[in-house]
């Protein structure tokens, strides 16, 4: 990774009890790339100051707000390169366009926005800016995941089919929103979540995930969202069927009450040649599958793996790497690109973060899915 010392990191939410802003902190530093220098880590001042105070953060780097220290950061001589904002959906826009028109880098989580109006005016914002826009899929920082990608481009699949996504999980079986769980309460909440629960919770990663690895874009889908927990506002399962460009199909399926699974995100592509199935909690194997031919198992580290795969890879084959590493993947490549930028180069050409626009895709997935589901799971174009 780069040597020119860390960048100075600012993070908007993600306080003490935030388990997102945890995950965020833990990946950008694993390759010592950022140092988290400034934050406004709560909707609260008092939570906000206790959790810059518990992080180390200096008294006059706490802020309050994130307006306020968007603009005071971007004054100061040794302001924050870049902002991490890991803020529930609807807190999205507002954050990243107070940075992004300051000329400081963003790196989002995901989904891009709560609503489609305001994922359209982000990306506008992010164009108008100098600075770079990042958002963390973080699957897409999975050195397997690398590998599928390049080997369907480079034809081992042939002719695109099939593709399957799934991303089970259990955690919302019952009403988890009304025992004081706080994560539970903003992604079932619409005002917070937007119009979808499960569809833009998880729903976006496997959809993002299926288009990047295949490169095939969508064309029309028709979905079915359904709300089985007695009470609760947003979907949390959701049945999709794809079309896509060249004639491939697909189907997606995610949910948040199928009890036995934890996050069982999977992917399975099928061509003219042969078959990629892929598992993020088996993330180290891409099982491959030549037409006729016995199955095939690639491990990371090991004999099969490419160099895109490898560029990814910190451990020797058989040290599992996973979640957190994917994580820092997204944010090493965001590192690389943000000092590429500020030198005035060109971005390097294997870089491959999730953009503005790739989170504007998925919110148009999210808006389709559920007008599909208010039209009786009609097909509907994006």
């Amino acid at each position: 990774m780069t040597g020119q010392g860390p960048l100075k990191l600012g993070m908007v939410g993600g306080g003490n009890d935030a388990f997102i802003g945890a995950v965020h902190r833990i990946a950008a530093r694993i390759d010592g790339e950022f140092t988290l220098v400034a934050g406004a880590l709560s909707s609260t001042p008092e939570r906000a100051r206790a959790s810059g105070a518990a992080l180390g953060l200096a008294e006059d780097r706490i802020y309050d707000d994130f307006k306020a220290m968007a603009i005071r950061e971007a004054r100061l001589k040794e302001g924050i390169d870049v902002v991490a904002i890991v803020t529930p959906n609807h807190m999205h826009y507002p954050a990243a366009r107070e940075f992004l028109k300051r000329g400081i880098h963003v790196i989002c989580d995901k989904p891009l926005t709560a609503t489609l109006s305001e994922a359209k005016k982000l990306v506008k914002a992010a164009k108008e800016s100098e600075a770079l826009f990042v958002l963390t899929h973080n699957y897409t920082g999975y050195p397997m995941i690398r590998q599928a990608r390049q080997m369907i481009a480079e034809g081992a699949l042939g002719d695109l089919r099939v593709v399957q996504a799934e991303y089970p999980q259990d955690w919302l079986t019952e009403a988890e929103e009304a025992q004081d769980n706080k994560q539970a309460e903003w992604r079932t909440d619409p005002a917070r979540s937007g119009a979808g629960g499960c569809v833009g919770d998880i729903g976006t990663h496997a959809f993002n995930l299926l288009s990047f690895v295949t490169g095939l874009k969508t064309e029309s889908l028709a979905a079915d969202l359904q709300t089985f927990v007695p009470g609760r506002r947003l979907d949390d399962n959701v049945h999709v069927m794809m079309r896509f460009n060249g004639g491939a199909r697909g189907m997606l399926w995610s949910s948040q009450v199928a009890p036995g699974n934890e996050n069982a995100l999977k992917l399975r592509v099928y061509g003219s040649k042969g078959g990629l199935e892929w598992a993020q909690e088996d993330p180290n194997y891409l099982w491959f599958t030549p037409f006729g031919e016995p199955k095939r198992l690639l491990t990371r580290g090991g004999v099969g793996a490419t160099g895109v795969a490898e560029r990814l890879t910190r451990t020797p084959g058989g040290h599992p790497e996973g979640y957190l590493e994917g994580f820092a993947n997204i944010y090493s490549e965001a590192a690389t690109a943000i000092r590429a930028k500020n030198a005035g180069n060109p971005l390097p050409g294997d870089l491959h973060f999730p953009t503005v626009e790739d989170g504007l895709a998925g919110v148009q997935f999210i808006d389709a899915c559920v007008r599909s589901s208010n039209r009786n799971g009609a097909w509907t174009s994006f």
